[in-house]
């Protein structure tokens, strides 16, 4: 029936795949049935690809009767013997010894039974699944939980409810010795292109939701596990489910509406305003979703996706719940070569356990252990894990309050209270409302499933969300140990651990008791995050008040801060001074006094942003104020006054609606014949296997034999000399094979970068944080970074230390040359104009983000001195250059080879060479296959990013908005190296002139030396920047002149035929085409008037709205760095194989190569395949970046096909009906070549700096972005409700792949503009390394409408079909929000009677925003005088 090896179960459907060998058979012992499948429809797992995994059962009777460690499971006979171990602490007293030690951990992955012998504590998932199983769908993103990439479905049968729970789980964090009993599904699990996909695979893909689909299979698991739970989702739940996943390329809006196809709903946004769809009444003036919808071609069918069938999904195994359900319970100990893993399963084992090991950390979902371990170096000998402890899981609803055990999930816990609220009276539930909603954002899905509440409140986080509501709350502990049971309460003095009220070593939490709320009692929730969801909050506060009858005199007043020192802290004195005071004004001016005397938060506190805080505790008070003064109106309407009606709007929360967009774009031109698919919105061609996992990445790939794995030593100090290096220690630890230092390397040193010679590694001086100093080499990545802890490195600092831009120009620290552009006579014109004004503006730098982290493999041939380098990278050839100089070796002799890149936005090319010259000089040096991928802290220590700028302005103008002189002054932090930073500047130089003539303008630049990370190439290149610069100028003429900013924008802009200030022409038809289209599509004026209806109707609230036009020039500046080549075969079946010189990075490259091919060829895209990039088949190709790769590529593709139909004509024109197959037989036979290459020699460019003039560009990029937002004055919260873009893309190749290009880089660069801050200390230390610190969009960020117009195509050029090139241009259109914000705040302050000018710098983050919106809270907080403490952090 079967063969060995191919059990897979999932439940009957009324039909099965024609010709799959299956059979059902129902078991008696379960209700359930089984199906049994052929070896050829599994996934995931080989018994024979790894000795450690079982071979399943071939019948499900057999796998159904054989119990859980039975000598009947059969083993592989290639599995080792088991090694001998370190032996683990023996049992506590009163447990049995033999019985409760496990031989084994025995748990399922994808359906397969997975048995390891000799399970290490400290080995996690993710490793386990890559490196041991294989299966590397599942992706490291960050290891710590915060990016969802390495999202997994975990599912566990529960003998007592008889329930399985399913739920996500960040597989970076999950030990694998807590996965006994458990069933793991990964993406490989749920389909593949082999046996068949899941809808959830291909909606994502056929939906357009992937680019470089290197965070997709995260994204696919959090999905899948939402449908096992709740098959027909809201939106609600949706969007809930990706919470926790980041994507740095889409913008999120393809993910959503793939998913949305699973909702029972229409496009409607669930949100029915005065009883209306929001569909039948059109929003902001649109029309309705469903009418546009009707006269636009869509980007996907839904009518053709595959059903979503339940029946068909992988069902739990039987084998586990026979486990689960007989087999008898015993604890369970795993011992490691360092660590010993103790799981009991009964509350008195447990108890045992704490007494034998009183420090040893209980642990239940390693969310704050498992970080601990990972980041900051904590090691525990010992950890107690309890598995399955029923009093642990306690739910219990007693006349006092609701007690939940503490070992239940934070997912869990809000379920219950979800359930539990609706069925109690309103005024019960106050404590357990404000807790409902602080576990609506904490956190992400996966991380709430796993961290357990006992966890939670025991780990003690200063910034703990939580805890400050369950103190407030008066909730009671319950702990056991030996000795017997007691109670705390949970209040400030077990927050300060005081020993009196905190647990002793050998008790645990058991149970916590939430009373339920009285009548006259209140209880608020409130936080302020860098970002709305999934983000540690920067300030939360917990407030309750009681007050007895309803006279609204204070009986009982409680309020708990988090985030404001090393733990919660209560403002007990504040409380205890208002008892007895009525509910009033009065009360609330003293409360905030009381609270900020007795909330005291140093100039110097760590995490800085020290006034917001301090603005925040205030904030949040008077919140609460209001709060219950609504309520308190409410319920007695004759004894308390109304709110004010402006400050109503101070309880709402921000505008939220369900997602929803129109996108338009042209039809393919109906003359093309109908195969020809340039035009059409065609999927990724990797779409289906990124959503499957079975994409290859560069650290995907299999190790090698005698692979070997490099890390680096960095420089802890900015600027040092290096007194000596020891070595001895880490060259002694087992498994070291090497570690290189400068010496080395002696005579390759130094490499020539772009425009200067770059160290590789640093010998007697250190100049930034992060340089890397040595490199060590061992036999795994563990011990590799276990030695790289142990190299001891003595420095000595130096002056001076440079961090800053100010500083840099106070030192005069600069790289050579000054840029500079002069046209016109600026000196005239300022003596001509009504006004005169001065202004600067200061942007902060990015972090690229990108999902994967700098990866290569180096592998030597072991002949002729030949080279593999297989890396992921935007430039082979510069790789290639790097590694040939630093080995002395020919290029013929090194090839480098890039399949896929997951994400690279500029920042994988000079780094990475870097990083790949001394992995190869280790691998020639050692003879043996070097690996090096950077942890997201290391990269993004290592790798710098966009530049910091500072923009100094002087602008004369006329009084009509008219500006006719500008000086400008753009200063960028270059870091310690040059890197890109000349061309940086050149490019926004350049561009800095945005949309507008300015008849005079003089522009200068300088690159800053500083003692930071060497910044580098980042989106858009420049151009966000000073065009920002731009941007605020105008914005700031506006204000002088008491104008719209539209208006001044609108009367500068270029008007059709022009000359820009290097003095290369421009039309700019298409620019004011775009503006005029945006205007109207947005309803920009009926909506400016709406928002100030809004402004004028709310106080504590704000709206703002902005439109930005978009002019951004394409081209590389040289001909020499334009051109580009393509290699084409055509097989004998008729089969077509097309290589070129482009990076397929997530843009679709690829796709729209293949796209090219078909269409000169006029062949199927079924028939054409693309293997990668390499050297060794392109040689000298340049970088893929400046939103020109499909361009260059796609001309030299062209000329190779155009080529080879030249040489096939007379054959094809002999058989016109004839296939490619016998075109191509009858060439071989005839002895014509069906190989081509293609080239193209780049656009004609040139730019001459000395006369300020030249042509670097050959076409512009133009469009127009309005945005609208919504801020909370009082806390610095912002919510963007709709973005309207039009943009100029000639004629698109691939309309959904430009929408995706346009959209992604819109999202990036308003992460850039509004919540993206890196923090460094004053000694240049980055703290912000990874997405716990730095934070960039998630899904709640994205505007709530989100529509994209392509301007009709009306004039052809020379670009590829008359294409245009969309990668970066549409990041700078994310400062559309920017502005609406900057327009938000200015009529907070205007109705505030702050009438100066109004100096906002980039990132807009809450903080900025809060302490603009300055009011009486703001004036009322204690200033520190700048130079009487020393910050945490300093502006960069």
């Amino acid at each position: 029936m079967t063969s060995p090896g191919s059990a897979f179960w999932r439940r009957p459907a009324r039909c099965e795949h024609p010709g799959a060998e299956s059979s059902w058979k129902r078991n008696e012992l379960t209700e359930r049935w089984i199906l049994v499948r052929s070896s050829s429809q599994l996934t995931g797992l080989s018994s024979l690809s790894n000795p450690r995994v079982a071979r399943p059962l071939g019948a499900a009777r057999r796998l159904l009767g054989s119990a859980a460690g039975s000598p009947a499971i059969p083993r592989s006979p290639r599995a080792r013997p088991s090694a001998p171990r370190r032996p683990g602490p023996g049992p506590g007293p009163g447990m049995a010894a033999a019985p409760h030690v496990a031989a084994e951990l025995l748990f399922y992955v994808n359906g397969r039974k997975v048995i390891e012998k000799n399970a290490d504590p400290e080995t996690m998932l993710l490793p386990y699944l890559r490196k041991k199983l294989r299966l590397t769908g599942t992706k490291y993103g960050c290891g710590g939980g915060g990016c969802g990439a390495c999202t997994v479905m975990i599912s566990r049968y529960n003998p007592i409810t008889k329930k399985i729970r399913h739920y996500p789980a960040n597989a970076c964090l999950i030990p694998i010795c807590s996965l006994y009993g458990a069933a793991v599904t990964t993406v490989e699990g749920i389909g593949n292109t082999r046996t068949g996909i899941h809808p959830v695979q291909e909606r994502i893909a056929k939906c357009h939701g992937t680019q470089c689909g290197f965070c997709t299979p995260g994204m696919v698991m959090s999905m899948y596990t939402l449908l096992r739970n709740h098959p027909e989702p809201s939106l609600d739940q949706l969007t809930d489910a990706l919470g926790g996943n980041l994507c740095r390329c889409t913008g999120y809006r393809p993910i959503i509406d793939a998913c949305k196809t699973f909702c029972n709903t229409t496009g409607c946004c669930q949100n029915k305003e005065n009883g209306i769809c929001c569909l039948a009444q059109g929003i902001n003036e649109l029309p309705g979703f469903e009418e546009e919808s009707k006269t636009h071609p869509k980007l996907f069918s839904e009518e053709e996706f595959l059903p979503l069938d339940p029946t068909q999904e992988l069902i739990f195994p039987p084998e586990l719940m026979m486990m689960a359900e007989k087999q008898p319970k015993r604890t369970r100990v795993f011992g490691g070569e360092r660590m010993t893993w103790i799981s009991p399963v009964s509350l008195v084992e447990l108890l045992e356990a704490k007494v034998k090991y009183p420090q040893a950390p209980v642990v239940m979902g390693n969310t704050s252990v498992g970080p601990e371990v990972k980041f900051k170096g904590v090691f525990y000998p010992v950890i107690i894990a309890p598995d399955r402890i029923e009093e642990l899981s306690v739910v219990s609803h007693e006349y006092n309050g609701l007690t939940l055990g503490a070992g239940l999930s934070l997912a869990q816990v809000k379920d219950i209270l979800a359930n539990v609220i609706p069925k109690l009276p309103e005024e019960k539930t106050q404590t357990l409302r404000a807790l409902l909603k602080h576990l609506g954002t904490l956190a992400g899905p996966q991380i709430r499933s796993m961290a357990s509440l006992g966890g939670h409140i025991m780990s003690r986080h200063l910034d703990s969300d939580l805890n400050p509501l369950l103190a407030v709350g008066n909730c009671t502990l319950k702990l056991l140990s030996k000795d017997g049971e007691r109670q705390i309460p949970l209040n400030d003095q077990f927050l300060k651990k005081c020993s009196n009220m905190d647990l002793k070593p050998e008790e645990i939490l058991i149970s916590v008791n939430i009373p339920y709320s009285r009548k006259w009692e209140f209880v608020s929730a409130f936080r302020q995050a860098q970002r709305q969801q999934n983000a540690l909050a920067i300030v939360n506060s917990g407030m309750r008040v009681f007050f007895g009858e309803g006279e609204g005199i204070i009986r009982e007043l409680s309020i708990y801060y988090g985030g404001v020192g090393p733990t919660t802290i209560c403002a007990k004195n504040s409380c205890q001074k208002l008892i007895g005071r009525p509910w009033n004004e009065s009360m609330l001016d003293a409360a905030c006094r009381l609270v900020l005397e007795e909330v005291a938060l140093p100039g110097s506190a760590p995490g800085g942003r020290v006034e917001f805080k301090r603005t925040l505790l205030i904030s949040f008070l008077f919140k609460f104020y209001l709060e219950v003064s609504q309520i308190l109106k409410r319920m007695d309407p004759v004894h308390y006054p109304s709110l004010e009606d402006k400050y109503e709007s101070a309880l709402e929360e921000l505008h939220s609606r369900h997602h929803w967009s129109i996108l338009k774009f042209q039809d393919a031109d109906p003359r093309q014949l109908p195969q020809d698919p340039v035009g059409h919105p065609i999927m990724h061609l990797s779409g289906i296997k990124h959503a499957t996992g079975e994409a290859i990445y560069c650290d995907d790939m299999p190790a090698v034999d005698q692979e070997l794995f490099l890390t680096f030593v960095t420089s802890s100090r900015a600027h040092a000399k290096i007194v000596s290096i020891d070595l001895s220690e880490a060259l002694s630890l087992p498994g070291v094979v090497d570690i290189m230092t400068a010496e080395h390397l002696e005579g390759v040193n130094n490499l020539s970068l772009l425009t200067e010679h770059e160290t590789l590694l640093a010998k007697d001086e250190v100049f930034c944080v992060g340089q890397l100093v040595c490199a060590v080499i061992a036999d795994s990545e563990v011990q590799a970074k276990k030695a790289a802890k142990r190299v001891k490195i003595i420095y000595k600092d130096m002056e001076p230390l440079i961090l800053t831009i100010e500083e840099a120009i106070q030192h005069k620290s600069f790289f050579e040359p000054e840029r500079k552009l002069e046209y016109g006579n600026v000196d005239e014109a300022f003596k001509v104009v009504d006004q005169i004004l001065e202004g600067e503006i200061y942007m902060g730098g990015q972090e690229h983000f990108y999902m994967e982290t700098q990866s290569m493999l180096v592998v030597p041939k072991g002949e002729d001195q030949e080279m593999d380098i297989y890396v992921s990278t935007q430039f082979p050839k510069y790789i290639q250059d790097m590694v040939t100089s630093t080995l002395k070796a020919p290029a013929n002799k090194v090839m480098c080879h890039v399949r896929r890149v997951g994400g690279a936005f500029g920042g994988k090319v000079t780094k990475t060479s870097v990083l790949a010259a001394i992995t190869a000089f280790a691998a020639r040096k050692l003879g043996r296959a070097v690996r090096c991928i950077l942890e997201r802290g290391e990269d993004m220590l290592i790798t710098g990013g966009r530049h910091p700028y500072l923009g100094r302005y002087k602008v004369g103008f006329m009084n009509n908005g008219k500006v006719l002189a500008l000086d400008v002054e753009h200063y960028s932090n270059g870091g310690f190296s040059l890197d890109e930073s000349l061309l940086v500047i050149e490019m926004g130089i350049l561009k800095m002139d945005n949309a507008y003539k300015f008849p005079n303008l003089r522009c200068r630049a300088r690159v800053c030396r500083t003692n930071l990370p060497s910044n580098t190439a980042l989106r858009g290149f420049g151009f966000p920047q000073v065009g920002l610069i731009t941007e605020s100028c105008i914005t700031e003429v506006a204000a002088k002149c008491g104008l719209s900013p539209k208006k001044v924008r609108t009367i500068n802009m270029y008007k059709e035929i022009d000359q820009t200030p290097y003095k290369q022409e421009i039309d700019a038809k298409s620019l004011i085409q775009c503006w005029r289209e945006c205007v109207t599509m947005s309803s920009y004026s009926l909506r400016k008037a709406a928002v100030e209806k809004f402004n004028a109707e709310n106080y504590w609230k704000k709206k703002g709205l902005a439109i930005v036009p978009l002019k951004f020039p394409v081209g590389l500046g040289s001909l020499a760095a334009g051109q580009a080549a393509a290699l084409v075969h055509i097989y004998l079946d008729g089969s077509v194989l097309v290589t070129h010189g482009g990076i397929e990075m997530g843009q679709g490259v690829h796709t729209k190569m293949i796209q090219v091919v078909s269409r000169e060829l006029r062949i199927p895209m079924a028939n054409v395949h693309l293997r990668g990039t390499s050297t060794e088949t392109i040689p000298n190709t340049n970088v893929s970046g400046g939103s020109v790769v499909a361009d260059l590529n796609g001309l030299a593709v062209k000329d190779a096909c155009q080529t080879l139909l030249k040489r096939l004509e007379p054959i094809i024109s002999k058989n016109p009906r004839g296939t490619w197959k016998d075109w191509a037989q009858t060439a071989f036979m005839e002895s014509i070549s069906l190989s081509a290459t293609g080239f193209f020699r780049g656009y004609e460019s040139d730019m001459d700096w000395e006369k300020g003039e030249g042509h670097p560009f050959e076409y512009f990029v133009f469009g127009a972005a309005c945005s609208e937002v919504e801020i909370d004055c009082l806390t610095g919260d912002h919510k963007t409700i709709r973005t309207d873009i039009v943009m100029d893309v000639g004629y698109s190749i691939n309309p959904a792949l430009d929408i995706g290009q346009v959209e992604g880089a819109f999202i990036q660069g308003m992460g850039l503009y509004t919540i993206e801050e890196l923090n460094y200390s004053p000694q240049g230390v980055l703290y912000t390394r990874g997405p716990n610190q730095y934070k960039i969009p998630a899904i709640c960020d994205i505007p709530t409408e989100l529509h994209i117009s392509f301007l009709s195509p009306s004039q052809n050029s020379n670009t590829l079909y008359s294409s245009k090139g969309l990668g970066e241009s549409g990041l700078f259109l994310g400062c559309s929000v920017f502005f609406a914000i900057h327009d938000a705040v200015s009529a907070a302050r205007q109705e505030r009677g702050l009438l100066g000018p109004l100096k906002l710098n980039s990132p807009l983050t809450p903080e900025k925003i809060r302490m603009a919106c300055e009011d009486k809270f703001t004036k009322m907080i204690p200033r520190d005088e700048p130079g009487s403490y020393i910050p945490w952090n300093i502006p960069i």
